[in-house]
């Protein structure tokens, strides 16, 4: 252990230490050296609250820096206590020691690393203490070596620990959010106030916070021309409800569970919420604010008005049985429902949200609420109204494309097209782009990419979803044709393309991806996906001037086949795919000229990349600013 030592030595160890945040996420870097996990002094020890308990970097020292470290701290001791440092290193011997290095910012999280009193201290996350008992067995027994390391696991796994961690990455004083760089160029002294008010509420909503810098990045023109947008902007950036509850449920084995759950009702200035429901182990609130925010501008965007919501859980359906999936959503649906229906908020799939759970969900709403008076929007069985939900989309993200493509005089046909993601968007994306005779060669999962250099056709795409229906992996796709190939921890944004489909989740291109998508020949991005660009990725993007179709704007055709399969007019006709995918045609045109005339009346160019990103924010907004002065301040 290393001895206490005074003045440089201390400055020394605050200099090294460096902790930086990553996605919610704390990682230490250059950490020192031993920190006894297993034996240490005593609470009663009156050496204990001096003794530091990191030192300098872990990076193996040369012989002579070695000996001169040693040199260095021992003659800052009394020369009475050098004999003493001598046998307590030989005791340091016998004591089980681990290393704080980088990856164990990964392993223990149930510390963290914080200052008291000018020294670093090693902190548990539940009671914010430090001392012998958390470098212990949490639960008090001592035991042996293996069984210490066990109960440690069994702390760090514990969900009042995960919580507690979670609320601590989440505390103003370790999160900092970086501005992108384009807030940094703002004209309007008034638009970067709007964006410092949102910093200022919430500092630790990072999906939230970026959400609304490019939304008043686009409307920069806007509220120069007329300042009475910045309180319309200001009462809008504040959702209406916000629900945040406990979801217990019961696993196959018997033992409880708790998860937490979110819905987010951001505007009804148009009329009733509608949005998705997200099932996946990193959801929190800022997330579900992101999605809620996204999804009011693209419902204000659609034909039909709409108000815009989004929820969800941290549960994590993958490797769930169907009756602990059952059973999970009937819990969650036990809180929610009450503020559910069809004048109120109807919820639709989302990612880890599919038509069983919809359907379970369902169930269970019907169930409380004592009638069957609509339907969830997402589900394609027996009680679902229209023919081809699933597939809107997907298939409206193609015909958005191929929108743009026409205004460009040219065609998906014979277009190399990366896709990324292999859920239903992607899926349908793939089979669309097929029909318009362009060249789909990728898709990717959590674990990398898969590319096929003959393309997708679509018997390959059934065995795809075959391959996904079985949870297996896409590297097995490889095993069947000899033509593709499977990149472990890797994403497709390198090959050579010329539309990108990103259909995964936010945040997959960082500024990296980018440079290669410009590298690699892509000219026109689609996002399949909300926000799923970095702002250091949009800012590469528009200086190669890249076209790029937001996703309020592109996605629209899951809001128009939701809305079409609620309307009672057409739950009384069975609607023809054909039929269906006129409609559905005739509604993302009508967005993208929406979108197009909105940026052009305030003054971007049509070429220009910014062009239907701006017009999307500028025509939503204003549909939504325009109820909310009608209804006055509500």
């Amino acid at each position: 252990m290393l001895l206490p030592v005074s003045g440089v030595g201390m400055n020394s160890t605050m200099d090294d230490m460096n902790l930086i945040q990553q996605r919610h996420h704390l990682v230490v870097r250059e950490l020192g050296e031993e920190i006894d996990l297993e034996i240490g002094p005593s609470d009663d020890d009156p050496s204990f609250a001096n003794t530091p308990l990191i030192g300098g970097p872990p990076r193996e020292p040369s012989a002579e820096e070695h000996d001169e470290t040693k040199m260095v701290m021992v003659s800052q001791l009394p020369s009475d206590d050098q004999d003493m440092s001598k046998s307590q290193a030989v005791k340091r011997k016998k004591k089980v020691v681990k290393r704080w290095r980088e990856e164990w910012a990964d392993t223990y999280k149930w510390a963290y690393v914080d200052v008291k009193e000018g020294t670093a201290r090693i902190f548990c996350s539940v009671c914010r203490e430090y001392g012998r008992k958390h470098r212990r067995n949490p639960y008090g027994n001592e035991g042996s070596r293996n069984m210490q390391m066990s109960a440690l696991e069994e702390h760090n796994n514990s969900l009042l620990h995960k919580e507690a961690l979670r609320l601590q990455m989440a505390s103003k004083d370790k999160i900092i959010v970086d501005k992108p760089i384009y807030v940094k160029a703002l004209m309007s002294k008034t638009a970067g106030s709007i964006v410092e008010a949102a910093l200022k509420r919430d500092p630790h909503e990072v999906e939230f916070i970026q959400s609304v810098q490019e939304v008043v990045h686009a409307l920069e023109r806007v509220i120069a021309k007329n300042s009475h947008y910045v309180n319309i902007m200001e009462r809008l950036l504040e959702p209406e409800r916000m629900i945040i509850f406990r979801v217990p449920w019961v696993d196959d084995r018997g033992e409880t569970n708790v998860n937490r759950g979110f819905r987010v009702q951001f505007s009804q200035a148009l009329g009733p919420c509608r949005g998705g429901i997200r099932f996946h182990p990193l959801m929190n609130l800022s997330i579900a604010k992101f999605l809620g925010f996204e999804q009011t501008l693209k419902n204000a965007l659609s034909p039909y008005k709409l108000g815009g919501a989004a929820g969800g859980s941290d549960f994590d359906p993958k490797g769930k049985s169907d009756n602990e999936i059952m059973r999970f959503c009937q819990s969650f649906m036990n809180e929610i429902y009450r503020y559910l229906g069809p004048d109120k908020d109807l919820p639709s799939e989302e990612m880890g949200v599919g038509t069983r759970e919809m359907g379970y969900l369902f169930g269970q709403y019907r169930r409380l609420a004592g009638h069957f008076q609509g339907s969830f929007t997402g589900p394609r069985i027996f009680w679902s109204g229209s023919s081809l939900r699933t597939e809107a989309t997907g298939y409206g993200l193609v015909f958005f494309a191929q929108l743009m493509l026409a205004d460009m005089n040219k065609d998906l046909k014979g277009l190399r097209c990366v896709v990324s993601g292999s859920g239903k968007i992607a899926m349908h994306v793939l089979e669309k782009l097929i029909a318009y005779g362009a060249l789909p060669i990728t898709v990717s999962d959590s674990k990398g990419y898969l590319v096929d250099e003959d393309g997708f056709d679509y018997m390959k795409i059934a065995f795809l979803r075959d391959i996904k229906a079985q949870q297996r992996s896409l590297r097995d796709y490889s095993k069947t044709y000899a033509r593709s190939k499977y990149y472990d921890e890797s994403k497709p944004w390198n090959e050579r393309c010329d539309v990108a489909f990103p259909c995964a989740c936010q945040n997959e291109i960082d500024q990296t991806d980018a440079i290669n998508l410009v590298n690699s020949g892509c000219r026109v991005l689609v996002e399949g996906s909300n926000m799923p660009c970095t702002p250091e990725a949009v800012d590469v993007l528009r200086k190669a001037n890249i076209l790029i179709a937001p996703a309020m704007a592109a996605g629209a055709g899951g809001v128009v086949a939701g809305e079409l399969e609620l309307n009672h007019e057409c739950n009384l006709i069975h609607w023809s795919p054909e039929d269906f995918e006129s409609k559905l045609q005739e509604a993302i045109k009508q967005t993208y000229q929406r979108a197009l005339k909105a940026a052009t009346d305030f003054g971007y160019q049509k070429e220009s990349p910014e062009t239907l990103v701006h017009g999307a924010v500028i025509s939503a907004f204003l549909t939504i600013a325009q109820a909310m002065t009608d209804q006055g301040c509500v």
